[in-house]
């Protein structure tokens, strides 16, 4: 029998950038993986900060799937979501995970926030879907741009592709500071992907 090629593996998180998560969390993220049939390709580039984005993003399971891509990377990334999704009885769990709720009538606060967390520890990475919903966006927000300027890091794109199941950890694209050049570079890249609901992208 040959050897199984790992879902995911920590040695594709740069040491300064894993999380204090232990064995047991590393172990849950690749059998999540493994039993939905997943895998993930690509490292996690050597950087001080990163900005993660994740498309195409049309369905629940997209968050299950980022959830386990992050503990079997042992990845310390911090991840913005809408406040509503904090439920009572949860919270903890989300908090523990990188989650950082928000609320997008704020956007100047959620952006002081994210330059806070820049200025701690050896590293950051923060993640975030650039749509903003799982419903097909026929324009998606800018915020994500202000928050890697705000970084001052590049971004790091990353890919749900449904026909192969796997999660492609793939380009840095540095903002030429046109935010609409910007958007229009970045959906052209993520074209080549198909998320699990094609019509929803």
């Amino acid at each position: 029998m040959g050897i199984k090629t790992p879902t995911v593996h920590q040695d594709q998180t740069p040491v300064h950038l894993r999380a204090n998560r232990g064995a047991v969390s590393r172990w849950l993220g690749r059998t999540v993986l493994r039993v939905l049939g997943w895998r993930v390709e690509g490292q996690i580039p050597d950087l001080k900060r990163l900005l993660v984005i994740g498309a195409p993003h049309t369905s629940n399971w997209d968050f299950v799937l980022a959830m386990a891509t992050i503990l079997g990377l042992n990845l310390r990334m911090r991840w913005l979501a809408k406040h509503t999704i904090f439920k009572r009885g949860v919270v903890w769990f989300m908090e523990w995970l990188g989650g950082i709720p928000t609320d997008r009538t704020q956007p100047q606060a959620i952006v002081e926030r994210v330059a806070r967390l820049a200025r701690k520890g050896k590293g950051v990475v923060i993640g975030i879907t650039p749509e903003g919903t799982r419903k097909k966006a026929l324009k998606w927000k800018t915020g994500f741009l202000r928050l890697a300027k705000a970084l001052d890091c590049p971004i790091l794109m990353v890919a749900i592709n449904f026909p192969t199941k796997t999660i492609v950890i793939g380009d840095l694209y540095h903002p030429s500071g046109d935010n609409n050049y910007d958007l229009v570079a970045i959906k052209q890249y993520y074209d080549q992907f198909q998320g699990i609901h094609k019509d929803q992208f």
